[in-house]
């Protein structure tokens, strides 16, 4: 017990530091979250989903797999770069668009989480991180409730973080500065995650 208490808490710690290093997932949140609220918690849940997947797939030992059969980590990457990509292009066409008015509806909600879970799927981070230390730190013969702690444990503090990032940026106050500023920061995160796809792409 004590040991695997031990790995828990190493865990928590370098899964802190991942999720807290900006990137884009980082982006996609507070963005969507300026203009919905909603919508920004519901992409921090996407994100905190494709945490608890990545830590499925790196317990599975399908981690493997991914990082190591050229092929497959190409295609990910190359559907990562392409999506954000187009992220980016969307958002600097919208830039100087007035926020919309919130419409708080179930099928927004679930486009939000869904386009925070493609993000991370395809996030070169997630893939390296999950595919390599991740891996590493966790056991390969750990008990069943080790390894449930441990999907536990990536959705929680990946859902934490990201959901307060959307609540930070939805708060009134700091929506009002971002929405006083909203082409430029808008237009700089476009231009950033082409930046990052395009990185991907040159890196394949």
């Amino acid at each position: 017990m004590p040991q695997s208490a031990n790995i828990l808490l190493a865990l928590a710690g370098v899964l802190f530091l991942s999720v807290a290093s900006p990137g884009p997932n980082f982006l996609i949140v507070t963005s969507t979250a300026v203009a919905s609220r909603y919508a920004g918690v519901m992409t921090g849940l996407g994100l905190a989903a494709a945490s608890g997947t990545w830590a499925l797939i790196a317990i599975a030992g399908l981690s493997l797999i991914v990082t190591h059969v050229a092929w497959v980590n190409a295609a990910i990457r190359l559907a990562g770069a392409l999506y954000l990509i187009w992220l980016g292009i969307k958002m600097i066409r919208t830039a100087r668009q007035p926020l919309p008015v919130a419409d708080v509806t179930e099928t927004s909600g679930w486009a939000a989480a869904k386009k925070g879970y493609l993000v991370s799927m395809t996030n070169p981070k997630a893939i390296a991180f999950y595919g390599s230390i991740f891996a590493v730190m966790v056991p390969a013969h750990a008990s069943a409730w080790l390894d449930i702690a441990v999907i536990g444990l990536s959705i929680g503090i990946s859902g934490a973080w990201y959901c307060a990032m959307a609540l930070l940026a939805s708060h009134p106050t700091v929506r009002q500065t971002l929405y006083r500023r909203k082409a430029a920061l808008e237009t700089a995160a476009g231009l950033l995650l082409i930046a990052l796809g395009g990185r991907m792409l040159a890196a394949r």
